[in-house]
C-alpha cells in the first residue's frame, strides 16, 4: 500500500536523522511513503492557541493536497499527527467551522471533504501494517544486550480512540522486543517532556526532563528510543543544560525508533543518521550491543514449604452439639 506522507518541518532540520532513518528503513521494508507535494507547516501548538480558524485552515490545506487515489496519511511527528487528526475530526463534526475552512481553501483553489482520509502515526503503520513478523524476518543483527527505555511522549497515544492505550502503551515496547532489545520498565513512557517549555520556563522544562532522564537511568536503560522529534530534541539537546541546572550527570543517548529498526536490519549507522545526536550513541552501542541474547533473568525462588510430617499428631475434629 502507498501512504501519503506528511514529514513535518522538524525532519528537514533538527530531526534530519529521523528523515534519514525513515527513508532507509522504508526502502528496506518496502514501505511506500509518497510525500505530499507543497505541504506546509501544521502550526505546531502555538498557532491554534492564537487563531483557531486559520490554524484549522492551515492544517486542512495539507489534507486537501493529498493525492485523491490515496486514503491514508502518515505523520512521523507526534504533533503533526495530532494536528492532522484533530482537524479531520473537527471538520467532520462542526458544520460552521467546515464552511469557514472551505471558504479559506477555495481562495487557494482547493477543497476538502473530511472523512475519506485516515490519519496515522508512523509507529502505528510500522507495527500494525508492516508487522512485527515481517520486521523480524528481515533482522540481520538483533539488538541483543541493549537495555532500551521506550518513550512515546504525551501526544502520540493521547488522541481519543488512537492506536494504543493512552496510559500504558505497548506498541513501541513490542517492536523493540521484536528487534531483540531488552525493554526496561519505564513508568514515565507516556509523560510530557515539556514541549516548547524550554523557551518559556527553564525551571519547569528542566525539571520535567530531569524526571524522565532520572527514571530511565534508575531503570538501567542504556538508551532512550522515541517516536517524536520534539521529545528527541528536548531529551538530547537539553541534557547538558539539565545537568548544569539540576546538578545531575546524565549521558543517556536518545534515538528515533526508526534508527533502532534500521540497526537491527543491518543498515549502516551513516544511512540512519547516527552521529547527528548531541549525546553520542556510538560508545554505548560499541560497549553494550552484543551478538548473543542476554541471559534470561533468574526467576525468584518460591519459599520452601516444609512437608507435613505424618508422624506429628493432628487435631481431631469434634462434632458440636447445638441446643
Amino acid at each position: 500500500m502507498t501512504y501519503a506522507f506528511f514529514p513535518g518541518c522538524s525532519l528537514a532540520h533538527t530531526a534530519s536523522a529521523y528523515a534519514d532513518s525513515i527513508g532507509a528503513v522504508a526502502e528496506r521494508l518496502g514501505l511506500d511513503l509518497a510525500e505530499i507535494e507543497d505541504w506546509n507547516c501544521c502550526g505546531a501548538t502555538e498557532y491554534s492557541a492564537i487563531e483557531l480558524l486559520p490554524a484549522y485552515a492551515l492544517v486542512a490545506r495539507n489534507l486537501a493536497l493529498v493525492n485523491g487515489d490515496l486514503s491514508q496519511v502518515v505523520a512521523p511527528c507526534s504533533l503533526c499527527y495530532v494536528n492532522l487528526r484533530r482537524t479531520q475530526q473537527a471538520l467532520r463534526e462542526r458544520e460552521t467551522l467546515r464552511a469557514q475552512v472551505d471558504d479559506a481553501l477555495a481562495a487557494g483553489g482547493l477543497s476538502y471533504q473530511p472523512g475519506h482520509l485516515s490519519v496515522r502515526h508512523l509507529l502505528d503503520v510500522v507495527v500494525n501494517d508492516v508487522g512485527l513478523g515481517t520486521i523480524a524476518s528481515n533482522i540481520v543483527r538483533p539488538l541483543y544486550g541493549l537495555r532500551i527505555a521506550p518513550y512515546y511522549g504525551c501526544l502520540t497515544v493521547r488522541p481519543a480512540k488512537g492506536f494504543d492505550d493512552p496510559e500504558q502503551p505497548e506498541s513501541l515496547d513490542r517492536l523493540l522486543r521484536a528487534l531483540g532489545a531488552e525493554v526496561v520498565d519505564f513508568p514515565l513512557k507516556a509523560d510530557c517532556c515539556g514541549g516548547h517549555m524550554t523557551q518559556i520556563s527553564a525551571d519547569v522544562a528542566y525539571g520535567l526532563l530531569r524526571r524522565l532522564l532520572q527514571n530511565a537511568t534508575d531503570r538501567g536503560a542504556d538508551l532512550v528510543v522515541t517516536v517524536c522529534p520534539m521529545c528527541q530534541l528536548n531529551l538530547d539537546a537539553y541534557q547538558d543544560r539539565v545537568n548544569r541546572h539540576c546538578g545531575t550527570d546524565f549521558h543517556l543517548p536518545v534515538l528515533f525508533f526508526t534508527q533502532a529498526v534500521g540497526l537491527a536490519l543491518g543498515l549502516s549507522p551513516e544511512a540512519l543518521g547516527l552521529g547527528k545526536e548531541i549525546v553520542p550513541a556510538q560508545q554505548v552501542l560499541r560497549a553494550k550491543w552484543s551478538t548473543e541474547p542476554s541471559p534470561a533473568p533468574e526467576q525468584p525462588r518460591r519459599p520452601h514449604r516444609r512437608r507435613r510430617d505424618p508422624t506429628l499428631p493432628m487435631p481431631e475434629a469434634r462434632s458440636v452439639r447445638h441446643g
